[in-house]
């Protein structure tokens, strides 16, 4: 069939398939709504994903005893032995006392993050410690110099 072989224009079944089209994109939109746009949300899950991952690796890291590596993971530098004296509000002595077996939580074990939201020019990212479910620990992470700190605000963990 050639160009010149095309068959006549059908308005009919043109006006069809348009009412079909337009019928179905309706559909789906009640049907998503019906559902509660679940599809919509699971991309905001991943939203704070960088500042989720830098405090897992951390939590990993003082879980497995390797407080060096994990200051660095804090500060944000790997070779902050090379020059301790940048860090010096929170030295190493101050941060094993907080993360090592002598902390509030004792030796820490496991680790759950259960919320991430932003606030200001950082990510607040809450945990469970040890499977305590009682009394989260919110830590922040800067989004200029990407180092971890101690949230200075509690987010709602829902009863």
């Amino acid at each position: 069939m050639t160009l010149m072989d095309a068959p006549a224009f059908n308005a009919r079944k043109a006006q069809r398939t348009r009412i079909l089209a337009i019928t179905g994109v309706v559909a789906l939109a009640v049907a998503l709504v019906g559902t509660g746009l679940w599809f919509l949300q699971v991309p905001w899950q991943f939203w704070h994903w960088p500042s989720d991952h830098k405090v897992n690796k951390f939590m990993v890291a003082v879980e497995s005893g390797d407080l060096n590596k994990a200051y660095g993971f804090w500060n944000n530098d790997s070779a902050w032995q090379q020059h301790p004296q940048l860090f010096q509000p929170y030295t190493i002595t101050e941060f094993t006392k907080d993360w090592g077996p002598s902390s509030d939580y004792g030796t820490i074990t496991s680790h759950q993050i259960f919320v991430s939201h932003r606030a200001g020019n950082g990510v607040i990212v809450g945990l469970y410690i040890n499977g305590n479910k009682g009394k989260p620990l919110f830590l922040r992470v800067d989004s200029a110099t990407n180092t971890i700190g101690f949230s200075p605000v509690e987010l709602y963990s829902g009863p």
